[in-house]
């Protein structure tokens, strides 16, 4: 690095300001210490407001135990979320002005349905805390030293390792040495958010196990014929069972010229992207009426007139949208079966081949990341003391529905608590 970086001293360096960064500068703020956050973008918490598009789905209602089992690995935030759990999180937005409610489907959002209320009113209160945050500053290295304090002195910290983080501004490289920091660099599925894996070997570079960045709840492409695309190109397909090696979901889907996505399909992402990584490709079964038994739908077959056509059958009797009926034939890969329970098994799991996943910039979340056995019970990474990470970077996946921000909320909650702790022992 060259010699004229200028440098700041600052007690706690956060990199990265998105949900789970911030939720950590929160905490050590609050707790006295003095945070900086840097982050490469013009401005902070830009993902949050992406997510506020939608409405912001923060966090959801249902059952803990049915809620924790949306996470892989089954319990690496279990403990971080019940120190933090969803209603913790709607607590802390009614503090900041933006009171929640829960939706139909258990999904919670701000009553004003959008992100950027919130993150105002969140950066007001860093302002209070003295929280400095420094935009435009990528990450470029990573480096520790030996302190060059009196070896002669037992408690001047002689030979411990200081970390230092080299920065690009637009004013030229700087070097921030904090007593500690907490990375949370997010994953590789919103470049132009600043979420573009290049930190994937600054941390290589220091011997910490990486995981292979992949897509996670993305979109799989489908071989679809050119009349079923051209026609159904961006239709939904509503109130559906989507199943695949033995795990359902309901929800809804989209039809997309490449394929399908949609929160049922990234529900089922892992699932998915295991199989097209092991086979090539991943059987999808669609049931395009689960709110029927196969008995009844082939009954209501059964029932219709001699001389209704296919197409009749299927709106009339089966009770199918265009789109799922194209998508029936489309899975048949031929003429319907004309018996009733045949038909009705073919609706109750229309088969389609995936042959692989949308790529990881037209993601929503990644998986893989930096492997969890590399942390600490304190989110430290165990070869490198002093350096915490949080959020997407590390190994772990949820999907979409408000599990996604909740495990950001609570996981940098968490790595900031044991920052806090390290800081207070063997590291102050």
């Amino acid at each position: 690095m060259p010699d004229d970086i200028h440098d700041i001293a600052r007690e706690v360096a956060i990199v990265g300001g998105g949900p789970a960064g911030l939720a950590a500068a929160e905490v050590l703020a609050q707790a006295g210490h003095a945070v900086t956050v840097y982050d490469r973008m013009p401005s902070v918490g830009r993902k949050l407001l992406i997510a506020g598009r939608g409405g912001l789905n923060l966090t959801h209602s249902e059952p803990r135990g049915a809620f924790l089992s949306r996470y892989h690995p089954a319990g690496h935030l279990d403990a971080a979320i019940a120190a933090f759990p969803p209603e913790a999180l709607r607590d802390w937005c009614a503090e900041l002005g933006e009171p929640t409610f829960v939706g139909s489907s258990g999904r919670v959002f701000p009553q004003s349905f959008k992100a950027s209320p919130l993150l105002r009113a969140w950066l007001a209160r860093f302002d209070r805390l003295g929280v400095r945050i420094r935009t435009r500053h990528r990450l470029a290295a990573i480096a520790e030293e030996l302190s060059s304090a009196d070896p002669g002195d037992p408690d001047s910290g002689a030979g411990s390792p200081h970390l230092q983080l080299y920065f690009e501004t637009p004013d030229g490289p700087l070097v921030a040495r904090p007593r500690a920091a907490l990375l949370a660099l997010g994953g590789a599925s919103w470049p132009r958010l600043g979420s573009d894996g290049r930190w994937v070997p600054l941390l290589e570079g220091l011997g910490v196990a990486v995981e292979p960045l992949r897509p996670a709840n993305a979109g799989f492409t489908v071989a679809w014929s050119a009349l079923f695309r051209a026609r159904f190109a961006g239709a939904p397909l509503k109130r559906v069972a989507l199943a695949c090696d033995g795990k359902a979901v309901r929800g809804e889907a989209v039809i997309t010229a490449a394929g399908i996505e949609g929160g049922a399909v990234y529900a089922l992402s892992r699932p998915l992207r295991e199989a097209v990584a092991a086979r090539g490709h991943a059987r999808l079964l669609v049931d395009l009426r689960p709110d029927l038994t196969r008995e009844a739908l082939a009954r209501r077959l059964a029932g219709a007139r001699p001389g209704d056509s296919a197409a009749t059958r299927l709106r009339k009797a089966a009770g199918l949208a265009p789109v799922a009926a194209g998508l029936l034939r489309e899975a048949a890969g031929a003429a319907l079966p004309a018996e009733p329970e045949a038909l009705a098994g073919l609706i109750k799991a229309a088969p389609l081949t995936l042959t692989g996943s949308a790529p990881i910039d037209r993601a929503i979340s990644t998986a893989g990341g930096v492997r969890l056995d590399a942390l600490d019970g304190r989110s430290m990474l165990r070869a490198h003391p002093g350096l915490f990470l949080a959020g997407e970077m590390l190994d772990w996946e949820a999907p979409t529905g408000g599990y996604l921000l909740q495990g950001a909320f609570a996981g940098g909650r968490a790595a900031a608590a044991g920052l806090r702790d390290w800081l207070r022992g063997a590291g102050g």
